[in-house]
């Protein structure tokens, strides 16, 4: 049940959520809310996989 539910939310973030990567981000330069935002997308991609 865990993982159906987080892989659900993972296909609505691909949806919703801007990509980072098809727009060359630099980590180094990131504000507050896109590193939430990245710590965010990580942990749903985690729990997912799991």
């Amino acid at each position: 049940m865990k993982k159906f539910f987080f892989k659900a939310l993972a296909s609505i973030n691909k949806k919703l959520l801007p990509s980072f990567t098809k727009k060359r981000f630099d980590l180094s330069k990131a504000t507050k809310w896109q590193m939430a935002l990245l710590g965010y997308k990580l942990w749903v991609t985690k729990n997912a996989l799991d």
